[in-house]
């Protein structure tokens, strides 16, 4: 991974526990960017969802489409980074699948609109050829 895209990463302030963004792909800051996650397995969540039959919850990969926005709006070089940067509204959320352990998530997203400390992004995921995520997210952070 570039310097570039470390760096971006490095910035996301959620601890290793609620990461999941393992790493970035691309990155055009403050503007897009893709990233994965690989579902390990041994994750605690996966020992409820479901035993037997573990799966990535749906609202852990509107998670990582946050996260993955957050990062890409806080890398524009011509915006001072937001404090507090938190998701704040999720639209038009259609989940279509899931992951099970050993599978990576492709996330995208794509920054739509800045208002203020209010950032509007498009995101999706797939786990290989398919989608299983389409949503829209609003961040909001604290003006600096």
């Amino acid at each position: 991974m570039n310097e570039e895209l470390t760096h971006a990463l490095a910035a996301l302030p959620h601890g290793p526990e609620f990461r999941f963004l393992d790493r970035l792909l691309t990155l055009e800051p403050g503007r897009s960017g893709s990233g994965e996650f690989t579902l390990r397995g041994d994750e605690v969540f996966l020992r409820g969802h479901f035993p037997g039959e573990p799966l990535l919850p749906g609202v852990l990969l509107l998670e990582a489409a946050a996260q993955l926005a957050g990062v890409v709006a806080q890398s524009d070089p011509a915006q001072p980074p937001l404090p507090g940067l938190k998701l704040t509204a999720v639209r038009g959320a259609k989940i279509t699948g899931t992951a099970k352990p050993g599978e990576t998530v492709v996330l995208e997203a794509q920054v739509i609109g800045r208002m203020g400390s209010l950032i509007s992004a498009r995101a999706t995921a797939r786990v290989g050829e398919f989608t299983v995520l389409q949503c829209e997210v609003t961040l909001a952070g604290t003006a600096a």
